[in-house]
């Protein structure tokens, strides 16, 4: 069990986290639905129990992301989450709100009242898909940063990492190319959303007002997407020799994909698993257009993932200094560290077991409007 084979293996596990969070931002998607007019106030009420039952997982798998990335390359935790903190902050802001939202909203007396957690919900729905598909958009554009490990060192300046920009990661705003995978994951997210209330909600009004989501969503969702890949394959990109120079490289992504035949069929699988997923959503009556989608989700951002930091990729390459660009190489944790992660990493198919039992359980039945309007433990 090598130093290298055990960064690869955290690097794919890293991977498999960030598909599972965006798979999951099907939350967010939902909350969207508040603001649909043709929904009157029942009717949203029961897309928000259908997401009230989840949300929970969303937020746990985003910590558990950021704790992983943490322990297995800390090296960019603290440079990422160190000097782009505004992302991350308001990304934290946002789940806050949420949470809070989801406690108080229908509690009787609460002092902002209904609508101002609507309005909580609906941001949420909306920045947290956006921020993090911006922010895994700067795996490939680059972000400004510096990194001298040898400053450890100093005694008065302990500092590795250094952020160049005063707007300290809201700069990736002005990437449109980052951008452009944040608004493809915000439509991502409606898609999914709208395919989970499909499947979980028994109220024939929800479900036609979801295909019609599913209609209106998709194509921006496929331009959107296809638009992101294709600028992908064209750019150039960050690549790294074996003595770890970093350097451009012209279609340095397309070589990762068609270098890598695994990557390539993991993309093919999950396009056409969410394809399946939309079809079932829009074109049939039937309801499990989710359990298609979900898992394509997952693919496709693993494969993105592994596009970004295998075959001698770095993976959050700086734009200013070369040199300082971080490879799954030069940002782990030590060979100790990662091994004895490893065997806890043993109890993951546990914890799924887990997952998927009381997922189960939550929704053995179906969400009606009896159900709002005359039971007590709803939100």
């Amino acid at each position: 069990m090598t130093f290298e084979f055990l960064q690869n293996y955290w690097w794919i596990l890293i991977a498999l986290l960030g598909g599972l969070l965006v798979a999951l931002m099907f939350v967010q998607g939902a909350n969207v639905q508040l603001l649909n007019n043709r929904l009157d106030d029942t009717q949203k009420r029961m897309v928000l129990n259908a997401t009230g039952r989840k949300w929970e997982l969303t937020f746990t798998t985003l910590v558990t992301f950021g704790g992983a990335f943490f322990a297995s390359f800390p090296l960019f935790y603290s440079t990422s989450f160190g000097g782009a903190y505004w992302v991350w902050m308001l990304l934290l802001v946002t789940f806050v709100f949420q949470a809070v939202s989801y406690e108080f909203y229908a509690k009787k007396g609460n002092l902002l009242g209904m609508k101002s957690f609507r309005i909580a919900l609906k941001a949420n729905g909306i920045l947290a898909p956006f921020l993090v598909g911006t922010a895994v958009g700067t795996f490939f554009t680059g972000s400004g940063f510096t990194v001298d490990k040898a400053a450890i060192a100093n005694p008065s300046s302990p500092i590795i990492s250094t952020w160049a920009s005063p707007w300290h990661g809201l700069e990736a705003l002005g990437q449109w190319h980052a951008v452009l995978l944040g608004l493809t994951l915000v439509f991502l997210a409606v898609i999914l959303g709208a395919l989970y209330v499909l499947h979980v909600v028994d109220e024939h009004a929800v479900r036609k007002e979801m295909r019609r989501t599913l209609q209106i969503a998709v194509i921006p969702f496929l331009l959107l997407f296809a638009a992101w890949f294709i600028v992908l394959m064209l750019r150039d990109g960050y690549t790294v020799d074996s003595d770890g120079t970093v350097s451009m490289e012209s279609y340095k992504y397309l070589q990762n994909l068609l270098e890598q035949p695994v990557v390539m069929a993991m993309f093919a699988a999950g396009v056409l698993l969410l394809l399946t997923g939309l079809y079932l959503g829009i074109f049939t009556k039937r309801r499990r257009g989710f359990w298609f989608a979900a898992p394509g989700a997952i693919l496709v951002v693993m494969g993105v993932f592994f596009l970004a930091g295998f075959h001698d990729t770095p993976y959050y390459p700086s734009n200013i200094d070369l040199q300082s660009s971080l490879t799954i190489r030069n940002s782990s944790s030590s060979y100790f560290t990662l091994l004895v992660m490893f065997w806890v990493s043993m109890l993951i198919p546990f914890v799924v077991a887990y997952i998927a039992y009381a997922w189960r359980a939550m929704d053995k039945w179906k969400i009606t409007r009896h159900e709002i309007e005359k039971t007590e433990n709803k939100y």
